[in-house]
């Protein structure tokens, strides 16, 4: 079993901050790049954040410079930090990741369920 779990999600008011996390856990081997999707409503999903597994680092010009993406390889753990959110922010946040697996040798990519983000005042 493979799996990725969100967490972190909830309602804050413009300006304010949140810190989602994104677990991989079960037959790992090793990941590749992760990263960060969200879809608002009537929304198509679309990028947010990538990093790889060495930290590079890739953003989509609406948060650059307000949203950072990192992880701890050793806990196969991925985060988003959320600063100045606005209410165009609003929506579900979903983890992305390709991982190898250590029981049959193959990689596969894998979505979590997603966490709600809701700015509002």
């Amino acid at each position: 079993q493979v799996q990725l779990v969100e967490s972190g999600g909830g309602l804050v008011q413009p300006g304010g901050s949140l810190r989602l996390s994104c677990a991989a856990s079960g037959s790992i081997l090793s990941i590749n790049a992760m990263g960060w999707y969200r879809q608002g409503p009537g929304k198509q999903r679309e990028f947010v954040a990538s990093i790889t597994s060495r930290g590079a680092t890739t953003y989509a010009g609406s948060v650059k410079g307000r949203f950072t993406i990192s992880r701890d390889n050793a806990k196969n753990t991925m985060y988003l930090q959320m600063n100045s959110l606005k209410p165009e922010d609003t929506a579900v946040y979903s983890c992305n990741a390709d991982i190898n697996r250590q029981d049959w040798g193959g990689t596969l990519n894998y979505w979590g369920q997603g966490t709600q983000v809701t700015v509002s005042s």
